[in-house]
């Protein structure tokens, strides 16, 4: 009997185990960039407009603080039977009490805009929420026209409301919406309602 010098005596020989493969090949290495590359593409070609044509946060936020404080404003000017420049204003029990229909926050039934004998370009003339009907502003500033806002427009419109809520006077409600506009962004409307709950001033 012969014996293999090589291995030890009565043991058959080891078998060499395969050896596995480690890392990756040129080949795989392109092919996972130009995968990840046209990937890349795809999603700016996508988001890039979407980004581009989206709203700019900081005039969106502008804008909707202009509306609320000028909505503000409107809704904390007084809502009487009378203008308050009318001399009844304080003892009148109803708008017939006003020393004549125009003077009355009513404005006899008529459409509620700005009264012709006050300043529409200066909002510091405006004395009642009814004067702000149809009130319109570029570059929209503060009520006595300083800190102007370039770029910004503002308009207010008023309408009775009363109805809405089932009161019998239609006017005894007033809806105010403000709408600010800029260019190359979507208008911000904010709508308040006003009822007339201190009557006489």
């Amino acid at each position: 009997m012969s014996i293999d010098a090589t291995t030890p005596a009565g043991k058959p020989p080891a078998s060499r185990a395969p050896c596995s493969q480690r890392g990756i090949t040129l080949v795989e290495l392109v092919l996972f960039m130009i995968v990840i590359g046209v990937g890349v593409a795809g999603l700016v070609s996508v988001t890039g407009p979407m980004i581009r044509s989206s709203a700019d946060p900081m005039l969106r936020k502008q804008m909707l603080a202009i509306a609320e404080s000028l909505l503000s404003e409107v809704l904390q000017q007084p809502f009487t039977y009378c203008d308050p420049d009318d001399s009844r204003a304080a003892t009148a029990k109803s708008k017939t009490d006003c020393s004549a229909s125009a003077n009355a926050q009513d404005k006899g039934g008529s459409a509620l805009t700005s009264p012709t004998g006050e300043t529409a370009g200066n909002r510091a003339s405006f004395d009642n929420v009814a004067d702000y009907g149809n009130y319109s502003q570029v570059n929209i500033g503060d009520a006595v026209g300083n800190n102007a806002m370039v770029g910004y427009t503002a308009s207010v419109a008023v309408t009775r409301a009363g109805a809405v809520f089932g009161l019998a006077d239609n006017a005894a409600a007033l809806m105010v919406t403000v709408t600010v506009t800029r260019a190359g962004q979507d208008n911000i409307q904010l709508t308040g309602y006003r009822f007339r709950y201190a009557p006489r001033i």
